[in-house]
């Protein structure tokens, strides 16, 4: 018989009763350290105070009117967001999703209203992940995940994850621009090469093509700068933001600049929730704390002591731990065992944190995180591989006799 809520997630069996920063604590009483973060977007930890009044407040006035009316709230988001970015425009969200799926749109049709009506395909990247509507698994091209839902929606061709001579060889006639992560998150904390997104940026100068970034995962401070494409030096064309932009709160936005965003005219586009008051009273929040000058620099500060914990946990147990990868506070382990087991491992040692692709498990905790608690996060993660040593140690060996 078919549970009440759809069966599409493998849950795990534990249920929290509530949050205190970087920590979780079930209905039993049992604590974890979470460096899941609701898969990077808890960007200011559970149940921060300033989120909590923002909220409170706003749902104390307005909760909801449509976009059929201005929402002041959103007003000065957009204003903040295009003040500290390279956009001049916003279109709010509900999810990551949904900013994608605006920003495949709006590349689309930009390439028309300029003359080119024939260019509506995006290159996009082996590994990727750009969410789960039909317009973003074909993005993504994952066989697994597109695999019973009928056509493919055509539009997209995929070349491996940081081969410039592979992107070059797929730009043609019917090219609109290039879609990736500035760093691979559920494909398993893939950074690309060094030069890569200033060659992307190049190329789609060369050929009047649109860079369409999916910030979703590496945005919002997640890798010690407001957004990831910072590190290169570029600036895109359109990108799609999500997960800590709300702390919590369902919301994503789609950004662009004037010229990217030409096409999307009145009746283009259009959300029910987007934009919604109690979003954008809790994003504004949320930007007031990212926006401390000291709040990049913590997480740049917790960055550099945890890898650095993290590239000793490597050493002593090369085994389990193959590499230390990612930039800022979004990490990853590249596992010589099964990730799924470090992460059944790092749970028992009281440490949350998810698998990605590649074999890797994610290191995701609140950009709040303190030394103390990246320091107990090393120690948890050296315990789950004494655990993993022990249990292979244990185990008998292959064709011996019983």
């Amino acid at each position: 018989m078919i549970s009440p809520v759809l069966p599409t997630y493998a849950r795990i069996n534990l249920e929290f009763e509530r949050g205190e920063g970087c920590w979780l604590v079930t209905t039993d009483g049992r604590r974890y350290l979470d460096f899941t973060a609701g898969i990077a977007v808890n960007v200011l930890g559970h149940a921060n105070p300033y989120l909590a009044q923002a909220l409170t407040e706003q749902a104390g006035k307005l909760w909801h009117t449509s976009n059929l009316f201005r929402i002041a709230g959103g007003e000065r988001l957009a204003e903040r967001l295009t003040q500290a970015t390279f956009a001049d425009t916003v279109f709010f969200t509900n999810s990551g999703a949904e900013a994608l799926e605006c920003a495949i749109k709006m590349a689309r049709k930009y390439q028309y209203v300029s003359g080119h009506p024939e260019r509506n395909r995006l290159i996009a990247f082996e590994g990727a992940f750009h969410g789960r509507t039909l317009a973003t698994i074909a993005a993504g091209g994952n066989a697994k995940y597109l695999e019973g839902f009928g056509p493919e929606l055509p539009g997209f061709d995929h070349v491996p994850f940081g081969d410039l001579e592979a992107v070059k060889a797929a730009i043609g006639p019917a090219t609109a621009g290039i879609l990736l992560e500035p760093i691979q998150g559920e494909g398993g904390v893939r950074v690309p090469p060094s030069g890569f997104l200033a060659a992307l940026r190049a190329l789609c100068d060369e050929h009047g093509l649109l860079l369409v970034l999916d910030e979703v995962q590496s945005g919002v401070g997640r890798t010690g700068k407001l957004f990831a494409h910072e590190w290169a030096g570029v600036t895109p064309d359109i990108m799609s933001v999500a997960k800590g932009i709300g702390g919590g709160f369902p919301m994503g936005a789609c950004l662009a600049t004037e010229e990217a965003a030409k096409g999307m005219t009145l009746g283009t586009h259009g959300s029910t929730y987007g934009g919604n008051p109690l979003a954008m009273a809790v994003g504004n929040a949320v930007l007031d704390k990212v926006l401390e000058p000291s709040f990049l620099e913590h997480v740049n500060q917790i960055s550099l002591r945890f890898t650095q914990l993290l590239a000793g946990v490597k050493d002593r147990h090369p085994g389990v731990i193959a590499e230390v990868r990612g930039q800022g506070l979004l990490l990853g382990l590249r596992a010589n065992v099964p990730a799924g087991d470090l992460v059944v491992a790092l749970r028992e040692e009281g440490l949350l944190a998810p698998g990605a692709g590649d074999n890797v498990v994610r290191l995701l905790p609140p950009l709040v995180v303190s030394e103390e608690e990246v320091k107990l996060a090393a120690e948890k993660i050296e315990a789950a591989c004494r655990r993993i040593e022990d249990g292979l140690a244990a185990a008998p060996v292959k064709g011996a006799a019983e």
